[in-house]
């Protein structure tokens, strides 16, 4: 992991950021959600710490890090960088969320597991996983999401000229849904997949305007070029993304985490981003409904009224 990788995690003001606030170490959920969310960007003698941590949180809060790192067989240094990864001072307050994680999963609450579906599960037991795995992205993403980034997203759209939002394949179906919400407060918005319309679109931005990009993997050409052009114009400009080290975020303002499931045959990451990023963009509509409601809620009701003779019943 890079020095940037722990910058993005850590906040503007170089500490852990998350639902306690900038310098505040993650909460126990927080902590689950991030074991999922980094795991694979971390390297294998680090993923060994996290996997052991996230696999048995009881047990490891008992450990002192060399018993850790005799256990998951990396040394200390290795115990103590994982622990600062994802998002903790040292390894003691690392200890400390370990046992608070124990804690909620000894009252009750369902163990962070995703359990893989098979070609012959029947389709109850295929209802019963995708509900969990979906629920347990929604509440990774919510642990994980910085509020102050996301507060500062929805200050700029709620004041921009424009909004553009750049979107390929299921992300672009994201983008699509982001824009259609807009429109119906009053605020002028596009939403682009076609790579060349999004880079002449993003060529007439300037300050004043907010340029979105929505990226699973971060690293699609086809979103950060557009989004690069709009960062060099001066808008403003927002990376939603499950890999805060990647790409786009060098040409974004505000960074919004997603998190994701693991992915199987039967279940392509594709299916688990969507569902982390269409929570995001609802927490980024609702922000701006609230900042522009003398403006958002009068319009809401005309598009509303606009719209109710298509949903009568015929006579």
């Amino acid at each position: 992991m890079t020095q940037e990788v722990k910058e993005i995690f850590g906040g503007a003001s170089g500490g852990p950021s998350g639902p306690g606030g900038p310098g505040t170490p993650p909460a126990p959920a927080a902590l689950a959600a991030k074991v999922r969310t980094l795991t694979p960007s971390m390297t294998r003698s680090m993923q060994r710490v996290a996997e052991a941590v996230a696999g048995d949180p009881a047990g490891c809060a008992a450990l002192t890090v060399t018993g850790l790192a005799e256990l998951t067989g990396t040394s200390e240094a290795t115990v103590v960088r994982t622990a600062r990864i994802l998002g903790y001072p040292g390894y003691r307050d690392l200890r400390l969320a370990l046992a608070g994680l124990a804690a909620q999963q000894q009252s009750g609450r369902a163990p962070a597991i995703t359990t893989d579906i098979a070609v012959d599960d029947p389709i109850a037991d295929v209802v019963a996983k995708l509900a969990y795995d979906e629920q347990q992205t929604l509440a990774d993403t919510a642990a994980g999401l910085d509020t102050v980034q996301l507060a500062a997203a929805v200050a700029a759209a709620a004041t921009a000229r424009r909004v553009d939002v750049y979107g390929v394949g299921a992300s672009g179906l994201v983008a699509q849904d982001l824009v259609q919400k807009l429109l119906r407060i009053g605020l002028i918005a596009h939403a682009h997949s076609d790579p060349h319309l999004a880079v002449t679109n993003a060529v007439q931005l300037k300050a004043g305007d907010v340029a979105i990009a929505i990226t699973h993997s971060g690293a699609t050409g086809d979103v950060i070029e557009p989004l690069r052009v709009a960062f060099e114009r001066g808008a403003t400009t927002v990376a939603i993304t499950g890999r805060p080290d990647s790409s786009v975020t060098q040409y974004a303002d505000h960074v919004l985490t997603t998190s994701t499931a693991r992915e199987s045959e039967l279940r392509p990451a594709a299916m688990s981003s969507r569902t982390s990023q269409l929570l995001v963009v609802d927490c980024l509509f609702v922000g701006v409904a609230q900042r522009t409601y003398e403006t958002a809620a009068p319009a809401l009701a005309s598009s509303y009224e606009a719209l109710a003779h298509r949903h009568r019943g015929r006579t």
